[in-house]
């Protein structure tokens, strides 16, 4: 049989691991280098060259959608269609091994497949039966808990509690779930995997039935499989088995969610005579793109090792920006967007990559300012995700009574014993009367027809709304905002979500208070506190969601690096490179945590083709603070001569000891009116040194460092500041 056509466009180290001959085969595959097509043509070549039935392949990957395409080019190579096929995810595979031996599994051939949400409502269920408060005992908290333990095979009766009370009373609760899915029949999506491994043990003629059938196994993303998965593929394969892993240790990032790259570095151990080969050739990125990836990474110990190579031109420098602030880093991205677009590009070439999603609200406000069409890859934009909307309905009901919409949103988070029967009161009662919730709630109370804890969290919740109400006369937007989403509980709220769901939420709400920072000092000092914050309510309204870019549009792409693992675009920026923000303050906590975060540098970098840009600002206001950051230990792992380092045209830090400081200071004293290192005087902030300017006409903004009020941009036109 002629197989040529699977090995024709294939590259040296591809073709060997395509053909190996060992039995147990790991393929390094660095970004770029082909390992889909890799696992493809294995198959095939398996099929075709060595005759193996498709029957007898296994296939795993991490996502529904890898596991079509992967089949659908399979079929495309052999020209027809695999039958019986075992291609699939963990949990899709697993599904199919208990619905085919459920009676082994110790279910019914009906068992039900629970989802989070339903997983959710029978642990707060359970954890109400077993008198724990749910402020003290968030019923997600322990779904994320109990998930974690299934994830490195544990029952309850396992849980090595070590005298700790939390994990005690957590285990309690496990231990109820579990006698509830029993007893109903339910299966979860840890469950899937715990069960088939159980049963793959405990059942021999199950063990046997897969280590017969199946004669080869391959499993992608080798590098992100978590203890029970690895423990699945071992209990699966028979000595017999030949086991393919196809991985990258470079670019294992999802440590957070239970992957474990050391699977990668002990697979030659626990499959013994394992053939390492290494796809390095590199079909995406410049050369000086991935020069510079490889200098990053190998500052990562502990690494199997590769370097990547492209047979591609030597490329374009990288281009490093140090912006003033977070506000000209994200104008500085909306002005290489637009080059690219001018320069005969598009905007669905580009992406836009950063660590937090929280970033992404100065980069979505400079882009609209721009009208450059974006799409938030993998997420929602900053006003339309949950925690935000949650924030906001508190402000929109403060100033507005008869927003109901908002009402209910801002009583139910975080719930305050205002259930289901309180508000079918209220609604009832405000049709009656034909008056608003907020008013209905008062006449409810007053009428004593509310009593007992949701009568108790009502008057509370009024009480606040107009305590807010007072607040704003004295004091301004940003304070107010701070006000409620710390003193309402909606932080703490956010706060117990467990991981990084939790750790994202509070981010973002504490971005929401910068957001507000910054709106008021961009607007005139002669309106009330009070018509500030409504002018931002009436902006961030008309911001909706019809201003992303739809599905078919051509948009840049904006995403965190976590969410660009797999994808390529011509030109990428990679925006705040700074200690503590990337890498993460939460790294500083182990090596192995950084080298994790060195890692997603590694991934972000080999996104990029053609032209790469990175970022850092001197001074970043987020999570409502002004931070200092110095830039990244990743800026300085990548030699120097790969870099080609750009600045605005004005310095920060104390730009009046620069040596052009005459002629600069003369050119904005002509412009606007005020030197650069001038003392002046602002009525809300006081005191201050200009240290920085931008722009002309109405839209130039000055920079001031205020002796009680910190660093502050200003809108020159509004701010009326006088000369000292």
């Amino acid at each position: 049989m002629d197989v040529s056509h699977i090995l024709e466009n294939l590259n040296d180290a591809q073709r060997n691991a395509v053909t190996s001959e060992k039995q147990h085969l790991l393929v390094l595959a660095g970004a770029g280098s082909g390992k889909t097509r890799v696992l493809v043509h294995k198959i095939a070549w398996e099929v075709e060259a060595l005759g193996t039935n498709s029957s007898a392949i296994m296939a795993v990957t991490f996502t529904n959608k890898a596991a079509n395409e992967m089949r659908s080019r399979i079929e495309s190579l052999l020209k027809g269609p695999i039958l019986d096929s075992w291609v699939g995810t963990f949990h899709g595979l697993s599904h199919k091994l208990l619905k085919r031996f459920y009676k082994e599994a110790g279910l019914s051939s009906s068992f039900t497949i629970i989802d989070s949400d339903d997983q959710l409502r029978i642990i707060k269920r359970t954890s109400k039966e077993l008198n724990l408060d749910e402020a003290t005992w968030p019923s997600r908290q322990s779904q994320w808990q109990i998930n974690a333990w299934k994830d490195e095979g544990l029952r309850s009766i396992n849980v090595d509690n070590k005298g700790d009370f939390y994990a005690e009373t957590v285990n309690k609760i496990y231990k109820e779930y579990e006698e509830v899915c029993k007893r109903d029949d339910l299966v979860d999506f840890g469950e899937l995997l715990l069960k088939s491994y159980e049963t793959l043990v405990s059942s021999t003629s199950v063990k046997n039935f897969f280590q017969t059938r199946f004669k080869s196994i391959l499993i992608d993303e080798f590098q992100d499989t978590n203890t029970i998965q690895y423990k699945w593929l071992q209990e699966i394969a028979s000595k017999k088995t030949n086991i393919t892993a196809v991985g990258d240790d470079d670019q294992s990032i999802y440590g957070w969610r239970g992957a474990k790259v050391e699977h990668v570095n002990s697979f030659t151990e626990d499959f013994k005579g394992a053939e390492v080969v290494r796809l390095e050739q590199n079909y995406r990125s410049t050369n000086i793109i991935l020069n510079a990836a490889n200098a990053l990474i190998d500052n990562n110990k502990d690494r199997l090792g590769k370097n990547l190579w492209t047979e591609k031109l030597e490329g374009e420098q990288i281009v490093l920006y140090q912006a003033y602030n977070e506000q000209d880093e994200a104008r500085f991205v909306a002005d290489v967007l637009k080059d690219w677009m001018e320069k005969g590009g598009t905007y669905e070439e580009t992406a836009v990559l950063y660590r937090s999603n929280a970033q992404s609200r100065a980069i979505e406000e400079a882009l609209l300012r721009s009208s450059i069409p974006y799409r938030i890859y993998g997420g929602v934009r900053f006003y339309e995700r949950l925690e935000i909307k949650n924030a906001i309905a508190y402000l929109k009901v403060i100033f507005n009574h008869k927003d109901n919409p908002s009402f209910e949103r801002s009583i139910s988070n975080p719930t305050r014993g205002v259930g289901e029967k309180t508000l079918a009161k209220i609604r009832h009662t405000a049709k009656q009367y034909n008056i608003s919730y907020i008013s209905a709630s008062a006449k409810l109370i007053d009428d004593g027809k509310i009593s007992g804890r949701g009568g108790t969290g009502l008057k509370d919740y009024l009480e606040f709304i107009l305590g807010c109400k007072s607040f704003i006369e004295e004091n301004l937007l940003s304070e107010l905002m701070e006000l409620i989403i710390k003193d309402s509980g909606l932080y703490a709220y956010h706060a117990k979500e467990p991981g990084e769901k939790g750790k994202t939420r509070t981010e973002n709400l504490e971005e929401l208070i910068t957001a507000t920072k910054n709106f008021e000092q961009s607007i005139s000092d002669n309106k009330a506190n009070s018509e500030i914050a409504e002018s931002y309510l009436d902006i961030i309204s008309l911001d909706s969601g019809d201003r992303q870019a739809s599905e078919y549009d051509d948009a840049a792409q904006l995403m965190t690096m976590h969410s660009a693992k797999g994808l390529e675009f011509k030109l990428v920026l990679v925006t705040g490179l700074e200690e503590s923000l990337f890498p993460h303050g939460r790294s500083m906590e182990s090596a192995s945590q950084l080298e994790e975060e060195r890692r997603l540098c590694y991934v972000a970098i080999t996104r990029a083709m053609e032209k790469l840009y990175v970022t850092h600002a001197e001074s970043r206001r987020l999570h409502g603070t002004d931070t200092f950051n110095p830039p990244s230990r990743f800026l300085r792992e990548i030699p120097k001569e790969l870099i080609n380092e750009i600045r605005p045209r004005a310095q920060t830090n104390i730009p009046y000891n620069r040596r052009d400081f005459k002629e600069t200071k003369i050119e904005f004293e002509e412009e606007i009116g005020i030197a650069l290192g001038q003392k002046v005087n602002h009525k809300k902030f006081g005191e201050g040194i200009v240290l920085n300017y931008e722009g002309s006409g109405d839209s130039a903004r000055v920079q001031v460092n205020f002796d009680n009020a910190g660093t502050k941009w200003l809108v020159m036109a509004y701010a009326n500041l006088d000369k000292i």
